[in-house]
């Protein structure tokens, strides 16, 4: 779990930039992953949107923070709301249990630091 202090947008940044280098050395598998995941979240029987909620809900399994901060930046730029994401992280916490909580809040803090407001204290 990252900590509270975790600039997701600097993560996937960085991300970005540390695979720079494989992009040029391995072009066809790059190009082939980036073709995999456009065929993968583009709307079908599915809306995209629908899609990036699973991929966020998988990286949070999968305990992945740049999934994390690249899935909820997507979500941010698709107009999910915070409860179509909460929904989300339900499932992934059903599936994942306390680690998938733990990594949920990330995902919520991703979520906010993209550009969606934070929900209204209870």
């Amino acid at each position: 779990m990252t900590s509270p202090s975790t600039s997701f947008s600097q993560r996937t940044r960085e991300i970005s930039t540390l695979l720079a280098p494989m992009r040029r050395s391995q072009p066809g598998a790059m190009q082939a992953f980036n073709q995999l995941a456009q065929s993968a979240l583009a709307a079908g029987a599915l809306s995209t949107k629908f899609k990036e909620l699973i991929a966020l809900a998988l990286g949070v399994a999968a305990h992945c923070d740049g999934c994390i901060g690249f899935h909820a930046k997507a979500l941010v730029a698709l107009g999910a709301t915070r409860a179509e994401v909460e929904e989300a992280l339900a499932v992934a916490v059903y599936m994942g249990g306390g680690p998938s909580l733990m990594y949920s809040a990330d995902a919520l803090a991703a979520f906010e630091q993209f550009g969606h407001p934070a929900a209204a204290p209870a």
